[in-house]
């Protein structure tokens, strides 16, 4: 099992990816050679001891890509680019799986013109995990690939979303939501009303139309949106996380009567911030490429970068581009 690591993508590289990487190399079994992408002087200038351990090792690419770059751009004309060279790897063979916590633009662009698509897939989409009320988390698909989207599009994300929560997330029968503006079956546009029509007539265990106040309880396993709509949810959610943890602190922290409180109840609060924190789910996977791809956070810190690589292991050993493929085809034969 071979990873490729864009090692120059995100806000905190290439420092917070090798940490993760070599953590990944130091405890994470069955992995074989964890390949670091990127400028090679600079990503041996935060290695210990300026050399990989085992099972690591690096590969020169001399460009990088920006995260205010234009995608589809700098796919065609940084051909020597950290994200190209790692999915070149992928295609190539010399690699089983890519990470990046760059552009995600660019992520998808690279994956999607140079490994294509599974058979019968109209487009990938990025399935992110989302903690819920329970203690199994659930799949937000899609959460920013595609901004417009066609009703068979949407059928074939409840479709990815429900696969990948099966065989990762280990739910028996996820049930599928769809994002609307209300959960009578008429509400929502044209496009989400034919989604509707379709994932009704399905054989997935369909539970109608969600709204933002079902986004967090125990009604679905997988919520189904365009990329425009997925993307606003996720930042929102964070958004609103972040608010509520400083607000938090801010009054425990008051009085020394809140304080000596805040003491006794720190081991829940703990648990809480940790079941919330993204970086426990490490990264999200463009579920319908014809490849692994997992796109992590921007601000990914070396935990996040782990946890990416165990997902990305993870999906590997599942085969779940081949059981999206299986998916996919049976739904549509249906």
């Amino acid at each position: 099992m071979r990873i490729a690591i864009d090692a120059m993508g995100g806000d905190h590289a290439p420092r917070e990816i090798v940490a993760g990487t070599l953590e990944a190399a130091r405890c994470l079994p069955g992995i074989d050679e964890l390949i670091l992408v990127g400028r090679e002087a600079e990503i041996r200038a935060v290695l210990p001891g300026g050399a990989p351990p085992a099972r690591v090792r690096i590969q020169q690419a001399a460009e990088v890509v920006g995260m205010d770059e234009s995608p589809a751009t700098a796919v065609r004309r940084k051909k020597d680019s950290s994200i190209s060279r790692a999915v070149d790897l992928v295609k190539a063979g010399a690699a089983d799986a890519v990470f990046s916590a760059g552009n995600t633009g660019a992520a998808v662009a690279a994956t999607t013109l140079k490994l294509r698509t599974l058979p019968g897939v109209l487009r990938p989409a990025i399935a992110t995990t989302m903690p819920g009320a329970g203690a199994t988390p659930w799949v937000l698909i899609d959460a920013g690939a595609n901004t417009d989207c066609t009703p068979e599009m949407l059928f074939q994300f409840a479709v990815m979303g429900t696969v990948y929560a099966r065989e990762i997330l280990g739910v028996r029968d996820p049930g599928v939501g769809l994002m609307s503006i209300g959960g009578e079956d008429t509400k929502g546009n044209e496009i989400t009303k034919e989604a509707f029509a379709m994932l009704k007539a399905s054989r997935l265990t369909f539970r109608g139309n969600v709204e933002g106040h079902d986004l967090f309880t125990e009604r679905v396993d997988v919520v189904v949106c365009d990329g425009f709509v997925g993307n606003v949810v996720l930042k929102t959610s964070e958004s609103v996380g972040h608010y509520f943890g400083a607000l938090l602190k801010s009054e425990l922290t008051k009085t020394v009567r809140r304080k000596l409180g805040a003491l006794m109840v720190k081991p829940g609060l703990d648990a809480l911030r940790q079941r919330a924190d993204p970086s426990s789910y490490g990264g999200a996977p463009l579920l319908g490429a014809n490849g692994i791809c997992i796109i992590g956070h921007g601000a990914s810190s070396a935990r996040a970068v782990y946890n990416a690589i165990r997902v990305s292991a993870e999906a590997i050993r599942r085969d779940v581009s081949r059981q999206i493929e299986a998916g996919v085809r049976e739904l549509r034969s249906a």
